[in-house]
């Protein structure tokens, strides 16, 4: 897929699915929301989650997006990380207010959403998904047709 249709792609798609290293060397994988800031992709989780405590220890995730439901419609991206951990709690609010407004939480940040926001900000943490590598796949472009 061209940088265009990855654009496209995660401008459509609502989740990422994310994989870190857990301490015993196991991937763990947990769906996030996102929003797109400069072609990176951003979420939001919890400074407590398994997830967090994971890229504390290593910054290195694979983030995916995929989208289809026939084999022959299938295609997505799948990217290399390095997660950089933002802690700033203004920033981290920012964030999530911009991700609830995506995903219809709200039309506009009103003065009590991001109140609302403000205050879950404090146990949240900011991640910024740094793409180092990349492959993608769209299976509408195949010629065979069968499969």
């Amino acid at each position: 897929m061209t940088n265009e249709e990855v654009g496209v792609l995660l401008e459509e798609e609502r989740t990422v699915v994310c994989a870190t290293l857990g301490r015993d060397g196991w991937p763990h994988l947990m769906p996030l929301w996102y929003v797109v800031r400069d072609d990176t992709v951003w979420a939001w989780t919890f400074a407590a989650s398994q997830k967090a405590r994971n890229l504390e220890r290593d910054p290195r995730a694979t983030i995916q997006v995929e989208a289809g439901t026939e084999c022959q419609e299938l295609r997505g991206a799948m990217l290399k990380t390095r997660v950089t951990i933002h802690r700033d709690t203004d920033g981290v609010a920012d964030l999530g207010a911009e991700i609830l407004t995506r995903y219809g939480r709200a039309m506009s940040p009103t003065d009590e959403m991001r109140a609302a926001v403000a205050a879950q900000a404090a146990k949240r943490v900011g991640l910024e998904f740094g793409e180092t590598q990349r492959a993608t796949w769209d299976h509408r472009k195949l010629s065979a047709g069968t499969y």
